[in-house]
């Protein structure tokens, strides 16, 4: 029968290239979805992948698309890192976007700039208490962080939802779920003269070469990675779990408040019930793509972007539905999980144990 058996030794090499491998797997799966749809594979591929990059206009929507899922993934990235299972960034990106967008309705043509900041500054914070309930929950009564988390990324959806259609509705909307569209003074400044691309694309850069700066040349980041891999060690060395489960979930809940807020201040431009088409969820596979490094991440994310962009493009030239980015996402996990899971576990084949066959000398023994 076949057993799978642990390796004695991992190959670093190919924990590099499994990424890669994941990619190239997924894109000969999605060959035969196309050629099944009657797409011809290159043209799609042409559609997802090149244009995004065709020109500037398609380059800054690549970067509004890039931007929340790196930023996300860069704080889910730390938790994984230390071995805390987080899996509530799009809760806590749809708190910052809500809390965010109540400061910056209060802004008008006459506040200064200051106001963006305490805008930014609110979205980030609630983004952090909300990551705080479950971390909260998990130190005082071992709560589960994962069930938790996701529970209250529901949570966060139906408190925007009920946001943009209560208190924070246009009263000139004719009844529209949104908010009024934001004022200038309160607006991300942007990078590009065609596109909506501002500087948060340039923050969430910084920010992940930030934290990887911090998770592996600072003791801070020795001590998480450490914890992450052996916590009775981590504990016998003096290390602080609750110190570093706090950092890692408030960090992660930040960026993802941050990444809300950037939204709306944004590209949109006001609350809206669509500020996410799930940049959350995706985010996890984004951290992992990039093997839970922050320098890797910003590529991975830009990849992810570039499979959103795709998506919209595919819907409009090739009539394909935009579930299809899902149905990529998927795949992806998938195999990323297969080749990870093969990098540390080989699959060995073990006879089933059988009667033993008497010898031919002890079969005449026992005739005789």
């Amino acid at each position: 029968m076949l057993k799978t058996q642990a390796r004695l030794e991992s190959s670093k090499l190919m924990s590099w290239l499994s990424p890669l491998i994941a990619i190239v797997l997924t894109m000969l799966v999605s060959s035969v979805m196309f050629w099944a749809l009657d797409i011809n594979p290159a043209t799609a591929f042409k559609v997802f992948i090149i244009d995004p990059l065709s020109d500037s206009y398609n380059l800054g929507e690549l970067m509004v698309k890039t931007t929340p899922l790196l930023l996300c993934a860069t704080g889910l990235a730390l938790c994984y890192k230390a071995n805390i299972w987080n899996i509530g960034a799009e809760g806590q990106l749809l708190v910052g976007a809500l809390v965010g967008s109540y400061f910056a309705l209060q802004a008008n043509e006459q506040s200064g700039y200051g106001w963006l900041l305490v805008t930014l500054t609110a979205g980030a914070l609630a983004g952090m208490l909300w990551a705080a309930i479950p971390t909260l929950l998990h130190q005082l009564f071992h709560t589960n962080l994962i069930l938790t988390t996701i529970m209250l990324n529901y949570i966060g959806l139906y408190l925007l939802l009920w946001g943009v259609h209560g208190p924070l509705i246009d009263p000139d909307g004719f009844g529209f779920p949104e908010s009024a569209i934001f004022a200038d003074s309160v607006l991300l400044p942007t990078i590009m003269e065609d596109g909506r691309a501002s500087i948060s694309i340039l923050l969430a850069v910084v920010f992940a070469i930030g934290s990887g700066i911090i998770l592996y040349r600072t003791l801070p980041g020795f001590q998480l990675r450490v914890f992450g891999s052996d916590q009775p060690a981590a504990r016998y060395a003096g290390y602080s779990s609750k110190f570093i489960v706090w950092s890692v979930m408030l960090s992660a809940g930040a960026l993802a408040g941050f990444a809300g807020v950037a939204e709306v201040t944004g590209p949109i431009g006001q609350l809206i019930p669509q500020v996410s088409p799930g940049y959350g969820y995706a985010a996890i596979i984004v951290a992992y793509l990039g093997r839970l490094n922050p320098f890797g991440i910003i590529f991975a994310a830009f990849f992810m972007g570039t499979l959103y962009m795709g998506s919209d493009l595919a819907q409009i030239e090739l009539g394909m539905p935009t579930a299809i980015t899902g149905l990529f996402q998927g795949v992806l996990l998938f195999f990323l999980l297969a080749c990870d899971f093969l990098i540390h576990y080989k699959i060995v084949w073990q006879p089933s144990a059988g009667v033993a066959q008497p010898s031919s000398s002890s079969a005449k023994q026992g005739a005789a």
